[in-house]
């Protein structure tokens, strides 16, 4: 089954944790849907977005779990974004990685399955 990802807050994830669905950030909120990248994405959306940012996951879903609610469209450089539309039950989330931000405001991005 493929992966999607999505970087969040520290903060943020441990509420979702609290009440088991993830309603998105305030951009996913603003978008009316939460943003999501695959593998190959997250390198680019780690810096465009998050560059410099400290105690952040990488959560990890399954997209074939979601359903009809993911939708594939295109974003950044035209390419294809996995957007869902609705709240994330946390039944689909299979794992949750740290992400260790560097000295130069990158990050180390472990836990990634293509």
């Amino acid at each position: 089954m493929p992966k999607i990802y999505k970087i969040c807050p520290a903060p943020a994830w441990r509420e979702a944790e609290r009440q088991g669905v993830y309603r998105g950030s305030a951009d996913d909120l603003r978008d009316g849907f939460i943003h999501f990248s695959t593998a190959a994405q997250v390198p680019e959306t780690a810096r465009k977005h998050f560059f410099g940012q400290t105690a952040l996951f990488l959560v990890e879903v399954e997209a074939d779990t979601l359903g009809d609610r993911l939708r594939w469209e295109p974003s950044r450089n035209d390419e294809l974004f996995p957007h869902l539309y609705g709240e994330l039950d946390l039944v689909a989330v299979t794992a949750v990685h740290q992400m260790h931000a560097r000295p130069d405001g990158t990050h180390d991005i472990f836990g990634l399955v293509p």
